[in-house]
């Protein structure tokens, strides 16, 4: 029975380890994370649900179509309300957060959390081709494959650190993917916010703040308002290593139309290093000239945001099963 190891429990990771293990692999995931999903992220504030990551998704390809399906089909995921729009399309919402749908997809899955990589390296002759993974616990992982879905910087970092380097890899390929940041504030309201019910989610053209998101208005927090507000990339880029409360504050008090003062109880700050791949990698994924398969993939791959990142975890499970390289 083959085996496989995957780095990073995000859409990417999650789809091709829930591909393989239908495909017979036996399949471990890993992810330095407290939890699953990555930029699929839903805080707990007080009695408030607050998706501070990804706000929805849309689903274009008959095959993420189809997964959208089997969400709504469980009560994982529903219809936005912002779908009622005319000239819309549908978007659509984890049913308890963005985060629901990551937990709904790894719960047949061996996903170790709390786990940071911090060294790869191939398997000796006489134990057979494949990999060997080692964890900052000092925890080591063995398999005949390795898909690895972490942001590319990160992925960068892990390689040099491995001694695995341009004769093996497109070093060039991932070091075009790049990132841009995102500072997002979670307030919790004593009241509903401004933001009206038809207009539930509202972009801003230009300016500091990029999106202001009602989570109740979403549906995903009965209990308690609270708002998401995600900055812009130039103003995240600049203000990322400033005082967190400072920036934060200083987002709340530039859409007080939106958000009354008086009304705000509590907020947290959360900064994300590498939130949308500004520039992509123009095919799903990246595979290695190594003995054993060693796969690139998530949003920084392909069509990128969520369904991209799905599209690639399909084409690393497919590769993996056929033996191809791309």
């Amino acid at each position: 029975m083959p085996t496989t190891l995957l780095i990073g429990a995000g859409m990417a990771g999650l789809t091709a380890a829930r591909e393989l293990a239908k495909k017979g692999h036996t399949v471990t995931v890993l992810d330095k994370g407290r939890g699953v999903g990555g930029r699929m992220a839903t805080r707990r504030i007080d009695r408030s649900r607050i998706d501070h990551g990804a706000q929805y998704f849309t689903a274009k390809s008959p095959l993420f179509q189809l997964f959208t399906e089997e969400l709504l089909t469980e009560g994982v995921a529903g219809i936005a309300p912002i779908s009622d729009q005319d000239d819309v399309p549908l978007h659509y919402i984890g049913h308890n957060g963005m985060s629901a749908i990551a937990k709904y997809m790894a719960q047949s899955i061996n996903v170790i959390t709390d786990e940071r990589v911090i060294k790869i390296e191939k398997r000796t002759a006489t134990s057979g081709k494949g990999w060997r993974v080692m964890s900052e616990t000092g925890t080591t992982y063995e398999a005949d494959n390795l898909l690895i879905t972490i942001p590319a910087p990160q992925t960068l970092t892990l390689l040099q650190d491995s001694n695995i380097g341009g004769d093996e890899v497109n070093i060039s390929a991932l070091e075009s993917i790049q990132y841009s940041p995102c500072i997002t504030v979670m307030v919790v309201l004593s009241q509903q916010s401004l933001i009206k019910e038809d207009d539930q989610w509202v972009q801003f053209d230009f300016g500091p703040i990029a999106t202001v998101a009602d989570n109740y208005l979403k549906g995903i927090t009965p209990e308690q308002t609270s708002v998401t507000i995600q900055a812009g990339g130039e103003f995240s880029q600049t203000h990322f290593d400033d005082d967190l409360m400072a920036v934060g504050r200083a987002l709340i008090d530039l859409v007080p139309q939106l958000i009354p003062a008086t009304e705000i109880l509590t907020y947290q700050v959360h900064r994300w290093r590498y939130s949308m791949a500004s520039v992509r990698y123009s095919e799903p994924f990246l595979a290695a000239n190594t003995p054993a398969p060693l796969l690139f993939g998530g949003d920084g791959f392909g069509s990128g945001n969520i369904e991209g990142a799905f599209l690639s975890g399909i084409a690393m499970a497919k590769s993996v099963g056929s033996g191809s390289k791309q």
